[in-house]
């Protein structure tokens, strides 16, 4: 897994950062997390191919987390894409991509397959032998979903200098990363513990913005290897989040302590704030590993 992050203000964009959006990437496929307005612009600074983007999900319908979806729908037609593009997102999004097109006489190249969302309980989008993307639902001013990838680890590692040396041939490799002993030249059985390193656990990135402070997420996100959870305001704001649905840096951190994540990546800052780090700061008193998004972070999970 690879995360890119390519947006993580609120509310709008200033002259050096922008709103709500990410790239992650799970064994060759790619997938848009919320496409706030400007996210063309990050996606072509990181690098990262507009062509290859396979699903695109967008956790709610204000506009900091999907003002850049219709852009993004009509330069992939420029760019001369064909193969389908999948988005998720709430009741209404679907309405409001059909206008967009619809009042500027425009079309699509490709097949736009748009899957709207309702359910209150978290419900499975996409599941094959690679990875899931399933619901986290929220807690907002309006309908809003988080989300949970889960990448399947199926093989282990070969350890290649013990492989060598118990004299295993190169055509047992792929068996032995799959859980089978070896068979030397000479014959002799050797065991798969003697060749691999143990299997790993799955790897779970949990999506989480925007909301209030809501544990009813945790058993959803429950030892998830990282956490991207909202914390648009500090603790000296923490009526206003209230009152507007959104979380502090000290609540993120608490949802990330009870639901023993590895990791914490703080986003979604209100603009109010110039020095971030007292985020970082007022979060360590609850939770002790901590990254604040921005621009351009890539993280490896």
């Amino acid at each position: 897994m690879k995360l890119t992050i390519l947006g993580c203000l609120s509310a709008a964009p200033n002259k050096s950062s922008f709103p709500s959006a990410q790239i992650l990437e799970i064994r060759g496929s790619s997938f848009l997390i919320d496409c706030g307005e400007g996210t063309q612009i990050q996606l072509r600074r990181c690098s990262v191919k507009l062509n290859s983007i396979e699903h695109i999900f967008i956790s709610h319908l204000h506009g900091d987390h999907f003002f850049g979806l219709p852009g993004l729908i009509s330069s992939l037609r420029l760019l001369g894409r064909t193969k389908p593009l999948n988005i998720y997102g709430p009741v209404g999004i679907k309405k409001v991509i059909t206008l967009m097109l619809k009042v500027g006489d425009s079309w699509t190249n490709y097949q736009l397959n748009i899957n709207e969302l309702s359910s209150s309980e978290s419900i499975v989008l996409l599941e094959n032998i690679k990875f899931k993307v399933e619901t986290i639902p929220l807690n907002h001013r309006i309908y809003t979903n988080g989300f949970l990838f889960t990448e399947y680890i199926t093989e282990k590692k070969l350890i290649l200098k013990n492989a060598i040396d118990y004299g295993i041939d190169k055509t047992q490799f792929s068996g032995i990363k799959q859980g089978k002993d070896g068979i030397s030249y000479k014959g002799d059985i050797i065991k798969n513990s003697l060749l691999a390193e143990p299997k790993l656990d799955n790897k779970k990135y949990a999506y989480c913005s925007d909301t209030c402070f809501y544990p009813e997420i945790i058993p959803t996100i429950k030892n998830s290897s990282v956490l991207y959870h909202e914390s648009t305001f500090l603790e000296s704001h923490k009526e206003l989040a209230a009152k507007t649905k959104h979380s502090t840096a000290k609540q993120a951190a608490e949802i990330a302590r009870l639901a023993n994540v590895k990791k914490l990546i703080l986003g979604h800052f209100s603009l109010r704030y110039k020095d971030l780090n007292i985020f970082k700061s007022e979060a360590k008193s609850v939770f002790n590993n901590i990254e604040l998004a921005f621009e351009g972070k890539k993280i490896i999970i």
